[in-house]
């Protein structure tokens, strides 16, 4: 089993948290869903949580609801805890290099301020 946690700055801002306040209930609840099958599942399948090539171990959440398909980057914190740190509602074939930039980026802070 994993756990699932949210990424937050240095000032306490939650990126995650801010995107889910965005979605509609019929949105978050497809998004809700999505995190409970990577907390329970021992495997899941990759139309839902897979590894993200050519990154810095940052692993994409795929949900679509609808004609609407989010992604939620993250990375793991040991073998269990799973750090979403950036969302955004996808629009292209591929993610941009600039949002997994931005993740990679969150990584990083995370693991230095969690060192200090």
């Amino acid at each position: 089993m994993r756990e699932v946690t949210f990424y937050r700055t240095k000032s306490g801002n939650c990126p995650i948290e801010q995107f889910l306040d965005s979605l509609t209930a019929r949105q978050s609840a497809k998004v809700t869903w999505t995190l409970s099958l990577i907390e329970d599942l021992d495997v899941v399948p990759k139309q839902y949580f897979k590894k993200l090539t050519d990154t810095d171990d940052i692993w994409e959440i795929r949900v679509k609801v609808g004609r609407n398909s989010f992604r939620i980057l993250s990375f793991f914190d040991g073998p269990r805890l799973v750090v979403l740190n950036h969302a955004f509602s996808k629009q292209t074939r591929k993610i941009p290099k600039s949002d997994i930039q931005l993740s990679e980026k969150r990584k990083r802070d995370y693991f230095r301020r969690k060192t200090q």
